[in-house]
């Protein structure tokens, strides 16, 4: 080729790099979360947003809401829910990336109440929690919906409570309103995730609920089918030593542990 050609194919190619932008603009990302997440994602991501210059939204609610408005077309880029059923319907119908999927952290269930109430340790089938209430009413999340409802009726059914409470409950959107329910005093008692009994100086943990009473608590989290390239990098993240210092830290477990 002679030399005069191969100067024009340069000079052409440096036109083209000149007049394709380069992306130095960060990247924003909408991320949906289980609110029980809310304490530890508030610390980590930050983090993230620092070491990888981009731009990350959480919207805190709980997991059954969450997944519902991915599945009509919310535009969210990563997904953690409280438990793997709501994983698995958006899985079903296409709405995550399945390759993506990972079990990030696991929890614990627990029945806190005021703080005029004692520990009793584990909670057994012998446990008076109706007489414990008294003429108060019972806080969980949905029981038929919101990960930590579900969990805590599994418990009581597995230990044979449900029936004697189970016109006493009072059911809330998502877990944190459960706590809150019981931080101000509007019910005496509930059932609420491990973690979130550690942030409420107003509540007591009266006693833990058997791993063996309910499914395993587990955190699944997923890229959605839409998701943007860097929301990739978010997740990696979430699974690193700054991350997961900060989820231990907050009292969950890690998968498996």
């Amino acid at each position: 080729m002679p030399s005069s050609t191969r100067r024009l194919f340069a000079v052409a190619a440096l036109c083209v790099a000149i007049a394709t932008p380069v992306r130095v603009a960060a990247d924003e990302m909408l991320v949906f979360a289980a609110s029980s997440l809310k304490t530890a994602l508030d610390r980590i991501v930050p983090e993230f947003e620092q070491a990888a210059g981009h731009q990350v939204t959480v919207s805190y609610a709980a997991s059954s809401v969450l997944a519902r408005q991915i599945q009509l077309g919310a535009p969210a880029d990563l997904f953690i829910s409280a438990n793997i059923d709501w994983m698995d319907a958006l899985e079903q119908s296409g709405h995550i990336q399945p390759a993506s999927r990972i079990d990030l952290v696991g929890n614990s269930l627990v029945l806190i109440g005021t703080p005029d109430h004692d520990a009793v340790g584990q909670i057994t089938a012998e446990f008076d929690l109706a007489g414990h209430l008294g003429a108060g009413y019972l806080a969980m999340g949905l029981v038929n919906a919101v990960p930590a409802g579900v969990y805590g009726k599994a418990a009581l059914q597995h230990l044979g409570l449900w029936d004697g409470v189970k016109d006493r409950v009072a059911q809330a959107d998502n877990a944190r309103a459960a706590l809150a329910l019981v931080a101000t005093g509007a019910a005496p008692m509930g059932i609420v995730y491990g973690t979130d009994a550690r942030i409420e100086d107003r509540v007591t943990v009266i006693g833990t609920f058997p791993p063996s009473a309910h499914p395993p608590i587990v955190y699944p989290a997923a890229l959605t089918a839409n998701a943007g390239p860097a929301a990739a990098q978010l997740l990696d993240f979430l699974r690193g030593e700054t991350a997961t210092a900060e989820f231990l830290m907050q009292g969950f477990s890690l998968p498996g542990g």
